[in-house]
């Protein structure tokens, strides 16, 4: 009897063993293919550093953090069906994704299974304005958070100009362009024109016509609100039209990897957004965040860009509440996160917990000379600072909220 009994007893220490050393599954929902795939490198490789991080100061509650990797294609269709497999897995919480329709697909199959999920790259004001939920958290910036800093950078130095847009005709693009008109004055279409260009299927034609037309408008600024290749073949053919002699060219969200894959004489003296640059440490004075920059220049031969900082800051949030909160249960998580105020690649940041959306600094930002850029190093110093825009500022108030989201007023 007795020996039996200490069978019994070693067998659930040892299953208890065995389950306490299973590693705790976080899903990355990115896009290896298709035209942001270059974003989605860098995506993985901020996620990669910030699990061997954690990993090696002996992991999350007593176990290994393993990142699960599946390819979205940025495609809301396949985003959702890769929620599901990462809840079959036991991921306890998913990030990533490269628009903003991806995002919205994305986090409400995730709210439907129970889990936490982190946009990135998605800066449509629907995710934490009219459909955000209690189960999401954006850590990056909206476009009504760039909008304000680049609307009030160029009523400063560029006022009374006449505007075109080039945009997306999806929820960001849209979302983007609105903010822009009402943040720069030129809400008359007639005066401001624009062009759409579809959110799926668009070809050389289709870019160049809305650029042609741009060109006919007399504008002083061409607004591009367009991300990935869409944005990359836009740019090679407005520089190919020589567009940039003739207005400034506004890109409002920019990205290092947009600048690379277009390069940096096709983009020179475009001015857009970036809630973070690889020189954002030393400016601030953060520790962290030039280990961060230090580490991954050391591992890619490469400066980091935002999207890596942002992944990189997602699992770091993430795993920090769950370490204050002694657990990975969404609902503990969620109440560490709501009002938490930290300091980790930059100067202060806080999660708002009536929209879940991080509040941070902003930062308007114009490529560089390529003469410039090519004396670097790495030929990657792609960005000038010029304008800075605290977060309480830039993100919209919560009468703002309040107003978009109608009856609505807290988050389910």
């Amino acid at each position: 009897m007795l020996r039996h009994s200490l069978a019994i007893a070693l067998a659930l220490l040892t299953a208890l063993t065995a389950h306490a050393a299973e590693p705790i599954r976080i899903g990355l929902n990115y896009p290896s293919t298709g035209n942001y795939k270059s974003e989605g490198l860098e995506l993985s490789r901020g996620a990669l550093l910030a699990v061997d991080e954690i990993n090696g100061r002996g992991g999350l509650l007593g176990r290994q953090l393993q990142l699960v990797s599946l390819n979205s294609a940025a495609r809301p269709e396949k985003a959702q069906a890769n929620i599901e497999r990462f809840a079959i897995q036991g991921a306890a919480m998913v990030f990533g994704g490269a628009n903003s329709e991806e995002a919205l697909a994305a986090g409400q199959r995730a709210r439907e299974l129970g889990l936490l999920y982190f946009p990135t790259l998605g800066y449509a004001n629907e995710i934490t304005g009219r459909d955000g939920h209690r189960h999401l958290f954006r850590e990056s910036n909206s476009a009504w958070m760039s909008a304000r800093v680049l609307g009030e950078y160029l009523s400063w130095h560029m006022p009374n100009r006449r505007y075109h847009y080039v945009s997306l005709d999806d929820a960001w693009g849209r979302s983007m362009e609105q903010a822009l008109r009402e943040a720069t004055k030129s809400r008359d279409r007639a005066r401001h024109g624009y062009s759409k260009i579809a959110e799926r299927g668009a070809r050389r034609g289709d870019y160049l016509a809305a650029l042609q037309k741009a060109a006919a408008s007399n504008a002083d600024v061409l607004v591009i609100v367009l991300l990935g290749e869409d944005l990359v073949q836009t740019m090679r053919l407005a520089h190919t039209l020589e567009l940039g002699k003739r207005m400034q060219i506004i890109v409002p969200n920019l990205t290092q990897s947009i600048v690379e894959q277009a390069g940096p004489l096709v983009m020179e003296h475009v001015i857009g957004t970036e809630a973070w640059t690889w020189r954002v440490p030393k400016l601030v004075g953060s520790t962290e965040g030039q280990a961060f920059a230090d580490r991954f220049i050391a591992q890619h031969q490469a400066y980091p860009g935002s999207t890596a900082a942002s992944a990189y800051g997602i699992v770091r949030q993430w795993a920090d509440a769950a370490q204050r909160t002694g657990s990975i249960n969404a609902e503990a998580v969620i109440a560490a996160l709501e009002n938490h105020r930290y300091q980790l690649l930059k100067d202060e940041q806080y999660w708002r917990d009536f929209d879940h959306q991080n509040v941070q600094s902003i930062y308007a930002v114009r490529v560089r000379n390529r003469s410039e850029i090519m004396q670097d190093r790495f030929k990657q110093d792609y960005f000038t600072i010029i304008h800075r825009m605290d977060g309480e500022a830039a993100a919209p108030s919560l009468d703002d909220w309040q107003q978009e989201r109608g009856d609505q007023l807290e988050l389910q």
